[in-house]
Order: structure tokens, then C-alpha cells, then sequence
């Protein structure tokens, strides 16, 4: 099994922070087929293949991947959608 781990500082208020975590969810179940759940302040996601968390709090965010071994073989592009997806609702890495 492959993991990823991206952390990104952000400037939000937690509420913003989650919504915008909620966002990436979304669009990840909608183009991936990803089921996903709020517990507290972690938002946990998986389907076959991959499962992982998008933690969030006051000043960060992190997300976790957990990559099967099918998927395991992306992992370099996956990574980088993680970034991307980052960049778009977080604000660029500093």
C-alpha cells in the first residue's frame, strides 16, 4: 500500500476551511465515485482502491491517501491532483 501526505497552511476561518475541504470531497465522489463523512473536524473518504482523511483545523490542512496497490502505480499523478485540488481551494503552498 502507497501513502500520500499533503499538509497546507491556510488563512481561513475553520468553517471556510471545512467548506472548502467539503468542495474537494464533492468533486471527488462526483468524477471518482468516492463515498465520504464528516467526523468532527476529519472528513473521512474511501472506495475501492484508496480510502483516506482530509483533517482540517484553525491553520492547517492534511490529507492522507491511502493508495491500493492498482493505484499505487498513479501515485506520482494522484500527488499532484492533491496539490492542484490544494492550490485551488487552500491558497498556493508558501
Amino acid at each position: 500500500m502507497s501513502e500520500i501526505l499533503v499538509s497546507r497552511v491556510h488563512g481561513m476561518t475553520l468553517k471556510k476551511a471545512k467548506q472548502a475541504a467539503e468542495h474537494i470531497a464533492a468533486e471527488l465522489a462526483e468524477e471518482f465515485d468516492i463515498e465520504y463523512a464528516w467526523e468532527g473536524n476529519t472528513l473521512e473518504f474511501r472506495r475501492a482502491g484508496v480510502n483516506g482523511t482530509i483533517a482540517v483545523d484553525k491553520k492547517e490542512v492534511e490529507i492522507r491517501a491511502r493508495l491500493g496497490l492498482m493505484l499505487s502505480l498513479l501515485h506520482s499523478k494522484i500527488e499532484s491532483e492533491i496539490h492542484r485540488f490544494c492550490d485551488e481551494n487552500f491558497g498556493p503552498e508558501s
